[in-house]
């Protein structure tokens, strides 16, 4: 199917969508983001979208740019944020904080080796905690990413990419 057949199918109220979806999964659009850490950030939003038509587009464009290795990262981080971002924003949110100081035993060994460059898993969990809504992981995968050199346009960049996708599989869902 592709992001080009996506995109012409969505209706004419998402317009902007179409647009801002071609847009943000170029360099050019995506600034400070290789064509690697753009469509990795893609992949791993749309499986946290769980829009099957979108993980399969996006899959497909994606095939042709990503490592296996990076395939997996992508699902990886998708699968743990799924994971820790139910997690700490329960801490985050309730008032009886006494649960942040008991320990987590869940186990997150990937994010100590996911198998690709540790900064970019990083910024693909980000995405994902963005799509999420946890503000906890947000700012520890943000301090994460800066630390390991990306800048905040790239890191602004993938969030870009996250809202759009989160939008595109919404507008899915309408259409």
């Amino acid at each position: 199917m592709g992001i080009g057949n996506v995109r012409s199918n969505l209706g004419e109220y998402a317009k902007d969508i179409k647009i801002n979806l071609g847009n943000v999964l170029s360099e050019e659009g995506a600034p400070d983001l290789s064509q690697n850490q753009i469509y990795a950030t893609a992949l791993a939003c749309v499986y946290a979208t769980r829009n099957v038509d979108l993980i399969s587009a996006v899959s497909e464009d994606a095939a042709t740019v990503l490592s296996e290795d990076e395939v997996k990262a992508a699902k990886a981080a998708a699968t743990m944020m799924g994971m820790n971002n139910i997690y700490y924003r329960f801490l985050h949110l309730c008032s009886d904080k006494d649960f942040g100081k008991m320990p987590a035993n869940l186990r997150m060994s990937i994010i100590g080796n996911p198998g690709i460059d540790k900064k970019d898993f990083e910024l693909y969990c980000l995405a994902v905690s963005a799509i999420n809504g946890c503000g906890m992981c947000i700012d520890s995968h943000v301090h994460e990413v800066v630390k390991g050199g990306i800048s905040k346009t790239g890191v602004q960049s993938a969030i870009r990419i996250a809202s759009v996708i989160n939008a595109t599989a919404q507008a899915m869902v309408i259409n």
